[in-house]
C-alpha cells in the first residue's frame, strides 16, 4: 500500500503524463530499451510571489510530508526565485524544486493577473495539499496569455496551466542501458524528439557535479474563450550527479543550468 507521499506523486505523475503525452512516450521508449528501474530526481513546481501560494506555502505541504529546506536560487533575468526541498529520512524520494515569480518586479498587468488568479482559489483549495494538482482555477483568455507571453514566458505558462507538476526528471545515476546525459540524448533524437539545447544540450559538468538535459516542451490544445490555441505544455528532465570530495553524491542545483532548463518551456 502506498503511503501518503507516494500517493501524492503517484497523483502528480497521473496528471502530468496525461497531460504531457510525449512524457509518457519517452517513458514507455524506456522501457522498451530494458529500463525496469526509472527513478525520479525532483519534481518542479512554478507559482506566484503571492504569500497566499509562494514557494514558502507550497513548500509547507512538502515539510509536513518529511521533507526540509536545502538551498535556495536567484534568477536576476528571469525573475524568478526558488528552494529545494529534500526528505529527511528517505533518500527513494524525489528532491523537490519549486520556483515562484516576482511579479513586483514586472508590469502592472503581470502583477494584477498574478493576483486575480489567486483571488479566485477558493481559501479550503489554498489550504490543501490538493492546490499543488489543482491546474487553473480561472477562465482563460486568450489576449492575457500573449500580453504576458511578451513580458515573461514562465507567467504565461503559469497562467495557462496553473498549479500542477511542471516536469518530472529521470534520475540517470538508476539507469542500466542508457548510462550518461550524452547517451540519453542521443537515443532521444534518434527517436524524433527535440531537445532543449539552450546553453548546450547538457547543462553543467561532472566538475560542478550535476549534468541535466531535457526535452522541449511538447504542444497540446488548450481552450481559451476566444477558441481552442496550441500551447507549450512541459518536459522531461534528466539529470545525472557525481559524488563531491568525500565520495557523497551531490544533491542540489545550479542555478546557471537550471536558468537554461526553464528555457524548455519558451515559445521564442
Amino acid at each position: 500500500m502506498m503511503n501518503k507521499i507516494e500517493l501524492v506523486f503517484d497523483k502528480l505523475w497521473q496528471q502530468y503524463t496525461e497531460e504531457s503525452p510525449e512524457a509518457l512516450k519517452i517513458y514507455n521508449l524506456f522501457k522498451e530499451n530494458g529500463e525496469d528501474n526509472i527513478v525520479n530526481d525532483h519534481v518542479a513546481f512554478r507559482t506566484f510571489d503571492d504569500p497566499r501560494v509562494d514557494v514558502d506555502t507550497l513548500g509547507k505541504f512538502f515539510i509536513e510530508l518529511g521533507y526540509e529546506e536545502k538551498g535556495d536560487y536567484h534568477f536576476p533575468v528571469k525573475k524568478l526565485y526558488a528552494k529545494h526541498y529534500e526528505h529527511k529520512s528517505d533518500a527513494t524520494m524525489p528532491k523537490v524544486f519549486i520556483s515562484h515569480l516576482l511579479t513586483k518586479e514586472f508590469s502592472a498587468l503581470v502583477q494584477e493577473q498574478a493576483k486575480l488568479c489567486v483571488d479566485q482559489i477558493a481559501t479550503s483549495e489554498l489550504n490543501s495539499i490538493e492546490l499543488l494538482s489543482s491546474g487553473v482555477h480561472w477562465d482563460l483568455d486568450y489576449d492575457v496569455y500573449q500580453k504576458l507571453l511578451a513580458e515573461s514566458e514562465y507567467a504565461a505558462w503559469m497562467y495557462v496551466f496553473g498549479f500542477r507538476a511542471n516536469h518530472f526528471t529521470v534520475f540517470v545515476n538508476h539507469l542500466k542501458t542508457l548510462k550518461s546525459v550524452e547517451e540519453i540524448n542521443q537515443f532521444l533524437k534518434a527517436k524524433g524528439l527535440t531537445l532543449n539545447s539552450s546553453g548546450g544540450e547538457i547543462k553543467g559538468t561532472p566538475a560542478e557535479l550535476l549534468e541535466q538535459s531535457s526535452t522541449m516542451a511538447n504542444k497540446v490544445p488548450v481552450k481559451f474563450r476566444q477558441g481552442t490555441f496550441e500551447v507549450l505544455n512541459s518536459y522531461y528532465e534528466f539529470a545525472r550527479r557525481y559524488p563531491d570530495a568525500s565520495g557523497k553524491l551531490y544533491t542540489g542545483f545550479i542555478a546557471a543550468s537550471a536558468d537554461k532548463i526553464f528555457e524548455s518551456t519558451n515559445v521564442k
